[in-house]
């Protein structure tokens, strides 16, 4: 499968080089029309690393797209919101955290 560099770098959970393609002016969508958008992609590699190495759960690229300005509320092309793919796939973690920023109180 060939990937963009912002989905490669979400795969390797390279942190340092998804800030310098979003510095760069990356999208941070990154959705190529089928919904597996880099926040999506994050919950993936991100429960995937947890269950393959047993290592304790993280949500940092998730907590960095989030704070990059990826869309929480963008449902798949199923309609299914971000934070409940994450809880269904048992990434309690970012649901939580997805739900916390959604809930926010917007700043103007």
């Amino acid at each position: 499968m060939q990937w963009s560099p912002g989905h490669e770098a979400v795969e390797t959970e390279d942190l340092p080089r998804l800030r310098e393609l979003f510095d760069a002016g990356h999208d941070v969508e990154d959705d190529e029309g089928d919904g597996w958008t880099l926040l999506r992609h994050a919950i993936d590699v991100e429960i995937d690393g947890h269950y393959q190495s047993g290592q304790p759960l993280h949500a940092d690229v998730t907590a960095y797209l989030l704070a990059r300005g990826a869309d929480p509320l963008r449902s798949n092309t199923g309609g299914v919101l971000p934070a409940d793919e994450a809880e269904q796939r048992e990434h309690w973690l970012a649901a939580e955290l997805i739900r916390a920023w959604v809930a926010r109180p917007c700043t103007t």
